[in-house]
């Protein structure tokens, strides 16, 4: 038996309407994408979606588009992946580590709260895993500080944040659509926001700057989405609350049937729904294994895991700062590992996963 740690999930809608757009002659940003961005913003509840070529130009589009740059700071979680802090970099500005919440990972308003100065101008909060980040108090201290708040919702399509969707909750909300994420269009992204001439200069920065037609009135990118990639995002979006609830079945099951100590099951916020982008356990002194014994074990007899995340962003060697502690987040960086949880892990794989992990000496 194999089971992969991720796995897109494809079918004859998504190859028929590739297959539509090859035909139809028109490949790079038309009716599909405008079609998509349509769809895409109705389902998360905002007023406006930019679809754009993968998630971290969403990331880099939504803060350049606000004004961040140089002299700057935008406070971020370290427990996430690298792309929430180099956007920042991108824009010529500095990213601030903040440290996360030790039960359900996500940026610690505390520990955000202790790093505002007069130079912040933003905060990124990170829906990590699929699970919402508190973001009322997050918020609120982005307006005590006249800051703005980002969300980074790559990992959290359909995730619901205190009866709302995420990606409308702050400023701008930034999806990405990788092959392993809740849904695909190969590779893309989209910003979401509820902020109409926020999303005209989002739409300016990712088409090379252009106000009209060969028109440049600002600086810009080729971050735009294509028209097959849109087409495939439209398949796939009718088909996301049905991925995202087999998502939690499976993910049920591992809270049912995984019972071994030492090994920590993921929390979930309450009045928010968390969509399981990835299972995460968290693998403690306590277990009889160590954590790399265990995924070499598992990967003996065909179960696929990953760690997500093994260096925290302010330890990467591009940004290491002897002055940045974050020790939640070093903390779950050498316990934390991935377990399948994609919509084509079927009941009988679940069985075999939780009996593998219950018994292993």
């Amino acid at each position: 038996m194999h089971i992969p740690i991720a796995q897109p999930r494809v079918g004859e809608e998504e190859i028929a309407a590739v297959t539509r757009v090859l035909r139809s002659g028109m490949f790079a940003q038309g009716p599909e994408v405008a079609a998509f961005e349509e769809k895409f913003a109705g389902y998360c509840e905002a007023r406006h979606a930019i679809a754009v070529n993968n998630g971290t130009a969403a990331l880099h589009a939504v803060l350049a588009s606000a004004g961040i740059g140089a002299g700057d700071e935008v406070i971020v979680p370290s427990f996430s992946f690298i792309a929430t802090a180099t956007c920042v970099s991108m824009c010529g500005a500095r990213p601030v580590f903040a440290d996360v919440d030790p039960e359900y990972f996500t940026i610690d308003p505390e520990s955000a709260h202790e790093l505002f100065t007069r130079s912040t101008k933003a905060v990124i909060g990170v829906h990590l895993f699929g699970q919402p980040f508190d973001v009322d108090p997050i918020r609120e201290l982005c307006l005590d500080h006249g800051a703005i708040l980002i969300e980074d919702a790559a990992q959290a399509h359909g995730s619901v944040y205190k009866g709302k969707k995420v990606g409308g909750l702050g400023k701008g909300g930034c999806f990405s659509f990788y092959p392993t994420k809740n849904m695909t269009t190969g590779e893309g992204g989209m910003v979401t926001t509820n902020d109409a001439d926020y999303a005209l200069k989002i739409r300016r920065f990712i088409n090379h700057g252009q106000s009209e037609k060969y028109l440049h009135t600002s600086l810009g990118y080729n971050y735009r989405m294509t028209d097959i990639g849109a087409a495939i995002g439209s398949a796939q979006l009718k088909k996301l609350d049905g991925f995202n609830k087999r998502r939690l079945h499976n993910a049920d099951y591992y809270d049912r049937h995984l019972k071994r100590t030492g090994i920590v099951l993921p929390a979930r916020r309450k009045d928010c729904t968390h969509v399981f982008h990835q299972y995460v356990v968290r693998v403690t002194k306590e277990f009889t294994l160590t954590r790399e014994q265990l995924m070499q074990d598992l990967k003996a007899k065909g179960i696929g895991t990953a760690v997500h995340y093994p260096i925290p962003i302010h330890r990467q060697p591009v940004y290491q700062s002897a002055d940045t502690i974050c020790p939640v987040a070093l903390d779950l960086a050498s316990q934390v590992m991935s377990l399948p949880v994609h919509p084509l892990v079927t009941d009988e794989q679940l069985k075999y996963i939780c009996d593998t992990v219950n018994e292993v000496m």
